[in-house]
């Protein structure tokens, strides 16, 4: 005969109470209707216990499934028929049981020959051995079917062991203890299931919860029973429910979700399934109740639509970028050529309030691309205690002298992997930040700490489990109106009143720590202040940097050699001709890359190539950079860019030739130029 389900027990002793009875029937019950696939292994590990859906849901042969079955021939069962793709079947056996053995919490989804895919999630149970959990995620419905159909079944599975037992009035003591082992165990694995469980009676009072269930409204398990809905969920989150359980009174199964106030404010969400139960007049007598916390799967679609908004601004800002950085260099290159040849009044009057209106445009830029986390960082290993130490000064003078600076700073170094720039520049846009939000005065705390994020909160803050500097910046200002607290980081959106700030300072710290591989967030309470808490990456102290043993400069006397530039945009390939002339260097000149590669080849006097990355036609950049390498190994090369994104420039990392970001002016070209020959003779 096939074998027994264990999760059919005998009926309590005749000593327990008729509410006792009901109660466990209604647990076993409530098992057996769930959809998922349930299985018990011991320490061994071995099969001790199971429920229908097992059987079902993984088509696992009845001869198979019984007590003892190691967990061993269920997988190799599921790898000779190919349930594990292809692969060597020892290999994928050992694999599993490995992961098995180590009784860890484990989550997975797998796809099966059939179509369906199945989330398994492992849940060890201390001491004893562990819980498998199998669910069709492919189709999550039938479950009044199902109930009606275990009803039955369950109901001809006691009458059939309390037979057993009256006939046999000797062993009543003895399976009452297995009854009540039993019953600890259903209570245990129930306890250990993902899932939130409940049952309610058709008066809307709780009999019976799981602990996660309780928990997930701060009760305990003894505590829920016999309240209502009503007072466990409180007004608010009832009145959105309260329709469809008028709907499960009149016997219909529905589906919903709902959200609530949890501790301190914090919003969670759920799913439910409720489920009516019927009695044998087809009334409904009660309900059970399957929920699942959504409160995750919720963020993550606030964070993905985030995500991609920012991504969209960030396609769009870099794009742009390269055009207007080809423009401030030929702004910039004109106004420089201009002021050195007219009148010095003329020039302060004039040529200096443009020349720097363009520099401000190209530090608009720059924060627009860190914004979008498309500026290329250089980060490094940073004291950030020291960095904020260093920066008090800095900050103070930034300050009003109402406004009070307060920081606490760690006693042991903590190093964080970060352009050190821009976390300066970040500080010091929270710093401006708050003291806009306390014109009549107040106090600033930046407090820096370690902090480690474990895996229990890495997917939430979207960051991966490991150890982190935490910088706290604090106000005691007016604070941020609520409904525009989620969009502090867009760029444009601004707090102050108009005509007082850009927008674009939180964005621009958002892109740096985001960039960098942290995460950022914002708490404010209007009247009371604001606080940004957002930490960086953590890492090891730099090695002490050798000793440079180069000595000299480069002799600024000697004959320039000719530079062969290479620019397809005519503007800007006429300024950087002339600041090189003026420079001293020679000149030829041409608009594309085949073109530049004839003239290495054929004028050996070519001393030095200068050229743009992105060029139209197949030869750009990195091409004519292989190409020299070829042809003439020893040819200095510097390569400019209207383009900041790290990615636009990639290609050409790998071939370790220094890259001038536009828009520059004739100094920073002479040192870059300066730096590179020197380089090059040594």
């Amino acid at each position: 005969m096939p074998p027994r389900n264990p999760f059919a027990h005998p009926a309590p002793a005749t000593g327990n109470s008729p509410e006792e009875l009901r109660r466990y029937d209604l647990l076993l019950a409530g098992l057996d209707l769930l959809d998922q696939a349930i299985a018990v292994f011991d320490a061994t590990p071995k099969l001790v216990t199971w429920n229908k859906a097992m059987v079902r849901l993984l088509d696992f042969p009845e001869s198979l499934v019984r007590v003892g079955t190691p967990f061993e021939a269920f997988v190799r069962f599921n790898a000779e028929r190919g349930e594990y793709g292809d692969g060597s079947l020892e290999k994928q056996v050992a694999e599993r049981m490995a992961s098995v053995r180590a009784f860890e919490p484990h989550y997975i989804e797998r796809v099966r020959p059939n179509g369906k895919v199945l989330a398994i999630r492992g849940v060890p149970i201390p001491n004893l051995g562990f819980v498998s959990l199998w669910t069709d995620i492919t189709e999550q419905r039938r479950y009044e079917t199902l109930i009606q159909q275990q009803n039955a079944l369950l109901e001809a599975r006691v009458r059939e062991r309390t037979a057993e037992l009256l006939s046999a009035k000797t062993e009543i003591d003895q399976f009452a203890q297995a009854l009540g082992r039993s019953e600890a165990r259903l209570q245990m694995i129930i306890d250990s299931i993902p899932a939130l469980i409940a049952y309610v009676d058709r008066q809307r009072n709780y009999q019976f919860a799981n602990k996660g269930y309780a928990e997930w409204f701060g009760l305990t398990k003894e505590s829920i029973v016999g309240r209502s809905i009503r007072s466990v969920f409180g007004d608010e989150a009832y009145d959105q429910i309260s329709g469809y359980l008028d709907t499960a009174s009149a016997g219909e199964r529905v589906t919903y979700e709902y959200a609530r106030k949890a501790d301190k404010g914090r919003t969670v969400y759920a799913r439910s399934v409720v489920v009516p139960e019927f009695d044998e007049r087809d009334k409904v007598v009660g309900f059970f109740v399957l929920s699942i916390d959504i409160t995750e799967q919720r963020a993550s679609e606030a964070a993905l639509v985030q995500a991609q908004k920012m991504e969209a601004v960030g396609q769009l800002t870099g794009g742009l970028a390269h055009d207007f950085n080809n423009l401030l260099t030929i702004i910039m290159g004109n106004l420089e050529a201009a002021k050195e040849r007219c009148d010095p009044a003329l020039a302060s009057d004039y040529l200096n309030p443009a020349l720097h209106a363009a520099q401000r445009g190209a530090e608009l830029i720059r924060r627009l691309l860190t914004f979008s986390r498309r500026q290329t960082l250089e980060p490094c290993a940073v004291e950030v205690g020291q960095l904020v130490h260093n920066m008090s000064q800095l900050l103070s003078r930034s300050l009003t002298e109402s406004v009070r600076l307060r920081t606490y700073l760690p006693e042991a170094p903590l190093y964080a992997m970060a352009d050190p720039h821009q976390l300066e520049s970040a500080l010091l846009n929270l710093a401006i930040n708050a003291r806009d939000a306390m014109p009549g005065g107040g106090e600033l705390s930046i407090r820096v700490h370690e902090r480690h994020i474990p895996s229990s909160l890495a997917m939430l803050i979207e960051l991966p489990v490991g150890d982190y500097v935490q910088i706290e910046v604090e106000d005691t200002g007016s604070g941020i109106a609520p409904e525009l607290l989620p969009r502090v980081f867009e760029p444009f959106v601004t707090t102050k009143p108009f005509g007082r700030g850009s927008g674009l300072g939180l964005s621009m710290v958002y892109g740096f720590v985001r960039q960098s591989g942290g995460n950022i967030r914002v708490r404010s309470t209007v009247g009371k202040g604001s606080t940004v808490t957002f930490v960086l990456p953590r890492t090891d102290p730099p090695a002490p940097a050798a000793e440079d043993t180069r000595s000299g400069t480069p002799d600024t006397a000697t004959a320039r050699p000719p530079v062969l530039l290479v620019e397809d945009e005519p503007d800007v390939r006429k300024i950087i001709r002339m600041q090189l002339t003026e420079l001293g260097y020679p000149v030829l000149e041409t608009d594309n890359g085949a073109a530049a590669q004839d003239m290495v080849r054929q004028i050996p006097d070519i001393g030095l190539l200068v050229s743009d990355t992105v060029m139209p036609g197949a030869i750009g950049g990195r091409e004519l950079v292989r190409f020299a390498r070829e042809i003439r190994p020893d040819l200095p090369v510097l390569l400019i860019t209207g383009y900041a994104s790290g990615n636009a420039i990639h290609d050409v990392q790998e071939l370790d030739v220094p890259v001038l970001r536009k828009p520059f002016d004739r100094k920073l070209l002479e040192r870059t130029l300066a730096q590179l020959l020197q380089d090059t003779d040594a």
